[in-house]
């Protein structure tokens, strides 16, 4: 162990659940096949960490020495009872003849923990949910965020998986070969939200969250090597590069945000947008026989988005009628409201204050601040200032994140004085 004096023990253990508490949780998963037992004793190893680093210094590969220490734990639970199939019964694999071989063919052990999650028996958005917080330590909060409920829905929603998981005996193990495609959807899902808090934080000072972005950009490329000809993931793939390649563009010189009509293109990575663009074009190829799916369609807006030279020049026909056919495939409101904004790029923002002004009904929602950023820009753009501000003002009060509402107070600043003009 090397000592270091004067380490920040905390800012360590922060980084270390940052980076590893998935890999930890996953390889202690391995010894007790049990989630529950898992994130115990991962849990006990960063509070022992705690003392332990203080003590001793923190250890030259500390994402190592919690592994270690928790399945040390998760062991001494094991002795401590006679079997551990009477000890942890919640996620025990029946060994029968009957019980297909699990795949060997899953690499990355946060990926393994992911598939092995998204068990079919629990419904779509308790699977998703779980999955995030157990593996990928997103908080009940962002979780919240995501799913546009509030945090005591979400924690309710949690609870009652972890019940029904109990209750049934669900058996949980890594799924055969055969059973991978079924449960894709859900893990692409999980995926895909990690990368959505990562590229603009639900709260904070910063508007993004690298840790969260790259591991989600680890996860989507471990995918793409376990399914290389699958075109959902290669669609995923391409929206998280082409996002990632216009990433420094989001920021202004004095740190402020910057919305895609104003963003000075030459920041933009070249290179990783010429990646997503590629993988875009695979994605929509291959979907060919079948009907594009969500992520493909995402993916070819990107594409579109990134390789405009200017965002008047953008090819928004072409936006709208994708997402035409991703609403037909995909409803939801926050689909509708992005293609209501496409609509006013096309139609004009009348056509679309309408339809967003409809949406304003819909209580999923009613506390979504994009809505309300969306509006206000509709509202701007026909010349009724003093409502954009309102609206702005609405749409500040709704996010956590200190980049955003600086942006929309800003706004609603500008448009007070422009209407006192």
């Amino acid at each position: 162990m090397t000592s270091h004096p004067g380490e920040d023990v905390a800012a360590a253990l922060i980084d270390a659940h940052r980076r590893g508490w998935a890999r930890v949780l996953a390889s202690v998963a391995r010894v007790t096949r049990d989630l529950d037992a898992a994130e115990d004793a991962t849990q006990e190893a960063f509070a022992a960490a705690l003392d332990a680093w203080r003590r001793d210094g923190v250890p030259a590969t500390p994402v190592a020495w919690l592994t270690t220490v928790a399945r040390r734990k998760a062991l001494d639970v094991i002795r401590r009872e006679e079997t551990l199939s009477r000890k942890l019964p919640m996620l025990i694999v029946p060994e029968d003849d009957h019980t297909p071989a699990p795949s060997d063919d899953i690499d990355d052990d946060r990926l393994r923990l992911i598939f092995l999650c998204c068990h079919p028996a629990l419904g779509l958005a308790a699977r998703v949910a779980l999955t995030l917080r157990l593996v990928c330590g997103l908080t009940t909060a962002e979780i919240a965020h995501l799913f546009l409920v509030n945090e005591r829905t979400m924690a309710a929603r949690i609870t009652r998986a972890k019940k029904k998981i109990r209750a049934a005996g669900i058996p949980y193990r890594v799924p055969a070969e055969h059973e991978l495609a079924d449960r894709l959807p859900s893990v692409l899902t999980v995926v895909a939200l990690v990368f959505t808090e990562g590229h603009t934080a639900s709260h904070g000072d910063s508007l993004r969250r690298p840790t969260r972005v790259r591991l989600a950009t680890e996860l989507a490329a471990a995918l793409l090597e376990l399914m290389p000809e699958e075109p959902e993931v290669l669609g995923l793939l391409a929206t998280i590069r082409l996002a990632e390649g216009r990433a420094h563009g989001r920021l202004s010189e004095n740190g402020s945000l910057a919305l895609l009509r104003e963003q000075d293109r030459s920041t933009w990575d070249l290179g990783a947008i010429n990646e997503g663009r590629a993988l875009a074009e695979q994605a929509m190829r291959r979907s060919a026989h079948r009907g594009p799916g969500p992520y493909a369609i995402h993916a070819a807006i990107a594409a579109l988005h990134s390789e405009a030279l200017s965002y008047d020049a953008t090819d928004w026909p072409q936006i709208l009628a994708l997402y035409n056919l991703l609403l037909s495939i995909q409803p939801s409101p926050v689909t509708r409201l992005a293609r209501a904004m496409a609509r006013s790029m096309v139609e004009g923002p009348a056509a679309a204050l309408t339809e967003v002004e409809l949406l304003e009904e819909d209580r999923e929602l009613s506390a979504y601040n994009g809505l309300a950023a969306a509006r206000a820009d509709l509202l701007h753009r026909l010349g009724r200032q003093a409502e954009a501000a309102v609206a702005y003002e609405r749409a500040a009060s709704l996010t956590n994140n200190e980049v955003e509402r600086l942006f929309l107070t800003d706004r609603a600043h500008a448009m007070r004085d422009r209407n006192s003009l």
